[in-house]
């Protein structure tokens, strides 16, 4: 069963609402249903930084100082492996 709904949006909301959903081929209904669903479909998580940052030890390397050396060293390698 579904149910009759009626909200109210400023005049340039809706504007842009139904060009949305003409772009995407739906009636402004559908375009609703369908945002109001994924708004709900499940628990929204704020971004934690920390999960990102801080992901593992450098074990005490330090790339910025090194990354002459370490570049270095890697194409030395990589000529090796074309003679």
């Amino acid at each position: 069963m579904a149910s009759r709904v009626q909200i109210r949006v400023d005049d340039e909301l809706y504007r842009r609402a139904r060009e949305r959903a003409a772009r995407l081929g739906i009636s402004f209904n559908e375009y609703v249903r369908r945002l109001l669903a994924r708004e709900l479909a499940g628990e929204r998580r704020e971004a934690d930084p920390s999960l990102v940052f801080d992901l593992g030890d450098s074990g005490g390397s330090d790339v910025a100082c090194d990354k002459d050396a370490m570049l270095g060293e890697a194409l030395s390698r990589e000529r090796g492996r074309c003679r």
